[in-house]
């Protein structure tokens, strides 16, 4: 791929890589990331996560690495519904490291998540991305993603509730 990245399903070893690129990205003062806790995973916990994600059909997870150090400047994961009637579904989260914006990563992610959708039988990619986040919204929009609806209060960040825009590709 040109841009100087790489986009290639994740492995275990990746783990200590794409841990740091989670605390880099939920440290940003927009607070991209949320978790019951407020922390990622262990790097432990990580690359248990992605032995099992490997073994599993119904999920991906990709990874963008910079060529010239290996890096890891993005990360995506897909995970179809586990309910019966909306098996067609996948929800996907996307996070990419700042220096590395803007420069087809998250495009570049998003088309390997098509891509495995179109070969596990996905019709329909969603996701939430927070209302003030536009760089993303706009990049969505311009993939092809669509606004479905908004979920007032849907994620916790400490005391307080947040809203989410749901947005979804039709594959």
């Amino acid at each position: 791929m040109s841009g100087g990245f790489v986009v290639r399903p994740a492995e275990p070893g990746d783990a200590e890589g794409l841990v740091r690129l989670a605390r880099a990205v939920s440290a940003e003062p927009e607070a991209w990331l949320i978790s019951a806790d407020g922390e990622w995973r262990s790097v432990g916990d990580e690359r248990r996560y992605l032995k099992a994600v490997r073994r599993y059909p119904h999920a991906a997870v990709y990874v963008a690495e910079r060529e010239s150090d290996r890096a890891i400047i993005g990360r995506l994961s897909l995970a179809r519904d586990t309910h019966p009637a909306s098996a067609h579904v996948a929800d996907l989260g996307l996070m990419v490291a700042l220096d590395a914006r803007r420069q087809g990563v998250g495009r570049a992610l998003l088309e390997a998540a098509v891509e495995w959708a179109r070969g596990a039988g996905i019709r329909k990619l969603e996701l939430h991305v927070f209302p003030w986040n536009e760089p993303a919204i706009q990049l969505y929009e311009r993939f092809g993603f669509e606004r479905e609806g908004y979920r007032k209060g849907h994620y916790r960040r400490g005391d307080e509730t947040v809203d989410a825009v749901l947005m979804a590709f039709t594959v």
